[in-house]
């Protein structure tokens, strides 16, 4: 499953990300043997972010409960993301205020221009479409975030009912929501 070799890969996380989708990636690909920098712009190593734990209960959108705080194990102004050898972008609330700083979006650049493993799910589309990297590319998110996908030029690709499945096309490993974990992390391990 794990590389002989562990990979660096780069998390980027904000205030109210998806709790799943940050701890469960996190310990996955440590549990896998690779190094994980988790940062957030204007925190450095010691400081946390809130979470949040987005469910499905009938109504006709999650709902958003308090999660666990997770920890930032790297300075965001340290950053050198040509160090890194992949990027996991999780979901949450995070993104859509993340996706207005200038530095987040050049970091999440980068991967695409050198072509390095990325893995983003749900809202985590919000960033990758003002990041501009989705123009002719297929990528899976939660459904609220289609228009967007579209928007920047990218073909949404619908989830399987259960929001279970992800999708790799290229450098790219997306999916829809964190039911889609095993197949998200599988897939991208994969790439790594």
């Amino acid at each position: 499953m794990g590389s002989e070799e562990g990979k660096r890969i780069l998390m980027i996380v904000g205030d109210f990300v998806e709790d799943y989708e940050a701890m469960v990636p996190l310990q996955i690909l440590q549990c896998a043997g690779h190094t994980v920098a988790t940062v957030c712009p204007e925190k450095s190593a010691g400081d946390s972010v809130a979470t949040a734990i987005h469910d499905f209960e009938g109504q006709q959108t999650y709902s958003e409960k308090p999660g666990h705080r997770f920890a930032i194990n790297t300075d965001f102004d340290a950053v050198e993301e040509a160090s890194y050898d992949a990027l996991v972008i999780p979901g949450g609330r995070a993104p859509e205020y993340l996706r207005l700083n200038q530095r987040v979006l050049e970091i999440v650049r980068h991967f695409f221009t050198a072509d390095k493993p990325v893995a983003a799910i749900c809202h985590g589309a919000q960033l990758l479409a003002a990041a501009g990297v989705l123009r002719d590319r297929q990528c899976s998110a939660y459904p609220a975030c289609a228009p967007e996908v579209a928007a920047a030029g990218g073909t949404y690709v619908e989830p399987a009912e259960t929001m279970d499945s992800a999708h790799t096309e290229g450098n790219l490993v997306s999916a829809p929501a964190w039911p889609a974990h095993p197949a998200w992390m599988r897939q991208f391990l994969r790439l790594l």
